[in-house]
This record gives C-alpha cells, sequence and structure tokens, in this order.
C-alpha cells in the first residue's frame, strides 16, 4: 500500500510543484523540493543497517523530512522527546534496541553513550544533522508492520512504547483531513513538539494531506524552553505574524492564550484551535466562544495513533469531545469505560500479545449521547471514593479549578475522606487571596462531596522534568502524592474542618 502522505506528496510535487509545504524560520521548501529533499535523504543519509532508528531533533523542516523519509524506507522510526531526562533516553534507547540516533545535539548524547560512533555531519534542509551509530545488539521483538514506536510517559517515570503501523497512522490522518474544512489559504503551525504524536499527525501529516503550509520553528525559537519556561507571548504574538489558521494546544496553553487575547492579542487568521491531551472545563471553553476564539476539544491516546474524537465546526457540542473519527468505533462497558474498536495499535514494546483487530480497553470512563458525540467524564483508575461513599473524578474538579486564571495546575486528592484537598500551581504573580477567591468561585459551582476543603502550594511546576507531569499535560498522581503526601496528611490531621471558622467559605 502506498502511504497516502507520500501519495499526496508526490500528487502535489506534480500539480502544484512551487506551492509552499514546510517553512522554518530560514527555510522553506516547496512541494516539488520537499519530494527531492525526501527521496535524497532516504537513499543517501538513511543508509543500509539504519532498521530502528532515534530522532532527538528540534521542530523544524529537517524533523518533517528525516520522519517522511523513514516512512518511505520502511525503517522504524522511534521519535525521542528532548524533555525526556538522560535516564528516560536511556531506557527508551536500550527498550527499542535502536541502531541509529539522528541528532542536532550530539553532545548530549555522546554523553549518554560514550560507545556511540558519530557520523560526519549532514545538511537537511538547511540544519545541521549527525548520525550516531550504537553498537550491535540483540533486537526486541516488534508487532509486524511496525514504522513508528511513541513513547508515552503515561502515570510512572519510565516511557512505555506504543507500536504503531502504517494503517493505524494513515488512518487517522485521512481521517482528520475529510472532516476538517482545510482550503489552499490555510497554513498550520506547530507548537508541540513534533516527537509528541498529536502534532506529528493531526498537525504535520493533515496538512500534507491537504497540500497547504505547515510552519515548524523550533520550540526555541518560539520562546519555549523545554517545559518549564514558555513565552506565551512571544508564541502567540508569532502565530499572528505568520497567519496561522490552525494549531494545537494542550489546556495549559489554551489558559494562556485566553489571558492575551484579553490584554488585546487579536488572531483573526485563526480558524481551527485544537486542544486536546487532557480534559478541558466547558467554562474555559464558553470563555473562549466569547472571546471570538474557535477552539474545538478533542479526544485520543498513542494506542489510537492520537485522534478518536473531535469538534469541528459543523459539529461541535461543548462538553463532550466531539465525533468519533469515521474509521473507529466506540462502545460503552457496562462500567462506563470507553471501548475502541478499528485500526489501532498493534501492541506494546516488549509485549508479545499482538493487538491489532482486538478492541481496546481505554480505561477511560465516558458515554456518547443520542447524536454521537463523545464525553469523556475521567479516568478509570483515578476514580477515588470518599469516605461518605461518594465516587468522585478528580479531572472534573480539577479542570474548574483550572479554568480560574489565578491557577495554573491542580491535583485533586480524597481517597477514603471526607473532604478533598488539592495541590495548587499558581499563575505567575497570583496571590493566595486570588487562589482562595478562585476556590470559593469554583465551590460554589460543585456539589457539598466534590468540593475542595484545603490546598497545598506547590514547591514549583508539575513538568515532565520533576516527573509530575506527562508530556500531554497529565498529572501523575502517585508522584505528586509521593512528594506531597505527608503535607496533605497533616491537613486532615491538623484541623477537623466541621469546627474551623473556614468551613463556610470553603465547604
Amino acid at each position: 500500500m502506498t502511504n497516502p502522505v507520500l501519495h499526496a506528496i508526490d500528487k502535489y510535487a506534480t500539480l502544484t510543484p512551487d506551492a509552499m509545504a514546510l517553512q522554518g524560520y530560514k527555510t522553506s521548501i516547496s512541494y516539488a523540493a520537499l519530494a527531492r529533499e525526501i527521496a535524497a535523504t532516504q537513499t543517501g543519509f538513511l543508509k543500509n543497517g539504519m532498521s530502528r532508528i532515534g530522532l532527538l531533533l528540534e521542530n523544524g523542516p529537517a524533523w518533517a523530512i528525516i520522519d517522511l523519509a523513514t516512512l518511505s524506507n520502511k525503517s522504524v522510526l522511534v521519535p525521542l522527546a528532548s524533555f525526556f531526562s538522560d535516564q528516560q533516553l536511556l531506557h527508551i534507547i536500550s527498550s527499542a534496541s535502536l541502531d541509529t540516533i539522528i541528532t542536532d545535539d550530539p553532545g548530549r548524547l555522546m554523553n549518554l553513550l560514550p560507545q556511540a560512533r558519530v557520523r560526519p555531519r549532514a545538511r537537511i534542509a538547511g540544519h545541521n544533522i549527525w548520525h550516531l551509530s550504537l553498537p550491535a545488539t540483540p533486537k526486541t521483538s516488534l508487532p509486524n508492520g511496525t514504522v513508528k514506536i511513541t513513547f508515552t510517559s503515561g502515570t510512572t517515570g519510565t516511557p512505555k512504547g506504543v507500536c504503531l503501523d502504517e494503517t493505524s497512522i494513515s488512518s487517522v490522518a485521512l481521517s482528520l483531513s475529510q472532516i476538517m474544512e482545510v482550503t489552499k489559504e490555510d497554513k498550520h503551525m506547530a507548537l508541540l513538539p513534533l516527537s509528541v504524536l498529536l502534532e506529528n499527525i493531526a498537525g504535520l501529516y493533515v496538512a500534507l494531506l491537504r497540500g497547504v503550509p505547515c510552519f515548524l520553528p523550533s520550540l526555541p525559537e518560539l520562546g519555549c524552553e523545554g517545559s518549564r519556561t514558555t513565552d506565551f507571548i512571544r508564541l502567540f504574538t508569532t502565530v499572528k505574524q505568520q497567519h496561522a489558521t490552525s494549531i494545537i494546544l494542550i489546556p495549559e496553553m489554551l489558559q494562556a492564550l485566553l489571558a492575551i487575547v484579553e490584554q488585546g492579542l487579536e488572531l483573526t487568521d485563526l480558524r481551527f484551535i485544537a486542544v486536546g491531551g487532557a480534559s478541558v472545563s466547558p467554562a474555559l471553553l464558553k470563555k473562549a466562544a466569547d472571546l471570538g476564539l474557535p477552539v474545538y476539544e478533542g479526544y485520543g491516546l498513542s494506542e489510537c495513533a492520537s485522534v478518536v474524537a473531535v469538534n469541528t465546526p459543523r459539529s461541535v457540542r461543548t462538553g463532550s469531545v466531539g465525533k468519533i473519527l469515521p474509521h473507529l468505533k466506540v462502545a460503552i462497558a457496562d462500567n462506563h469505560e470507553i471501548l475502541v474498536s478499528g485500526p489501532v495499535y498493534a501492541g506494546y514494546l516488549r509485549e508479545s500479545v499482538n493487538h491489532c483487530g482486538k478492541t481496546l480497553a481505554t480505561g477511560d470512563l465516558g458515554y456518547v449521547d443520542s447524536d454521537g458525540y463523545l464525553y469523556v467524564t475521567g479516568r478509570k483508575k483515578n476514580v477515588f471514593i470518599t469516605s461518605f461513599g461518594r465516587n468522585i473524578s478528580p479531572e472534573w474538579i480539577e479542570r474548574e479549578i483550572q479554568a480560574q486564571p489565578p491557577i495554573a495546575q491542580a491535583v485533586v486528592y480524597g481517597e477514603s475522606r471526607p473532604w478533598n484537598v488539592a495541590v495548587i500551581v499558581p499563575r505567575k504573580n497570583a496571590t493566595k487571596t486570588q487562589i482562595e477567591d478562585a476556590l470559593h468561585t469554583v465551590n460554589r459551582t460543585l456539589p457539598d462531596y466534590a468540593r475542595v476543603a484545603r490546598w497545598l502550594l506547590a514547591d514549583e511546576a508539575f513538568t515532565p522534568q520533576n516527573k509530575q507531569y506527562t508530556m500531554n499535560g497529565r498529572p501523575r498522581r502517585e508522584q505528586i502524592w509521593n512528594d506531597y503526601g505527608e503535607r496533605l496528611n497533616q491537613l486532615y490531621q491538623s484541623l477537623s474542618v466541621s469546627k474551623t471558622e473556614n468551613q463556610h467559605e470553603f465547604l
């Protein structure tokens, strides 16, 4: 089967050879030039023996070209996120049995892999690239047809390899390209790392399938220094300057965008702002609509090659994550778990079970309404039961808290307790009084058993680097509890909420 993205590139290289395909700050590549670059990279840079390739590279046209060349070459590509810790990178390199790593940061890798051989520097799309040859090791067996292994950091510190075949990846890209109203005047801008599957497929691949340009600045050029520091004003000003019509955000980025638009930034060119990776508060979506921003929530998993459902301009229902993509089917189990069938992942790395053709139990809870819109209410394993016997999905409470302007991040606990507590990461310059006022506002909208009675100020933001957040914006609850559990327990032990003057304020 011809890969549909590669087929589309060849088609546009013939029909509209001079049309822009990829753009960086210093490099622009037409569709004709892109087809040539892919072929040259496949036959030249990707030499024989490169069967499992790690890609540790900043966003840019070179990343896209190497990714597409490996698809054409039928090699197995393992995107490596720069924000993974050294320990996580070593785990991935070993578990995936990589024989080659392509990178623009050879110094970091040579410190980790002194036994690797650095090949001479090459230039791809104006970018300096090296490849490191790794000593031969026994190859971990892979499910048949695996072309990409995406490592999701999940809820633990050890990334888990999800093996995807060409069909699962292509199906998502084709479905999204069919339901999106993309015109030749559109332009996608990548704000997430291309190593994140959502940006790779829903951003880059969909743009190429529809023949529109994709702007791929490096994240440092956008003011993003790892996961800890982001200059959001610079980032969204660049979106405006580049006349981007579509972007993909995680909820925290959406919160920052709304604050900047309230300060006066106009983004009149944007027609589609996809938000996913974690639950989004309906209040936040309403605020976006009130500001005139075209924000559409979606839902997906790495095991489903990034997207399962998404709202679109033609089919949107606030509170839902949209309608299910045409190539997938969703059922709801008796325990409310979301089950997905169709071309999903082939299996996990280092596990012998082949998942092709099987139904995926997502671990997420939800329902489908009579009009076919999917709703996600929480994560099955995150549900806790209070001492009064109430079942609570913490995501429900957290998304309402994080919709409040003073609060950037929140994680809620309350297992076997009479009331709930939270660890709060404030936004810059937010005061304790503002945070308390925000919690009062949220508590007034929640039933009594779901309200947050006490909270702690976090020592720092939750990030992948401190192992408190996944790369797509979900909290690692166990790690956060390990870091703050003693102090949270002290909140329960020090005072009985029912006897404090704060009872009516907080509850």
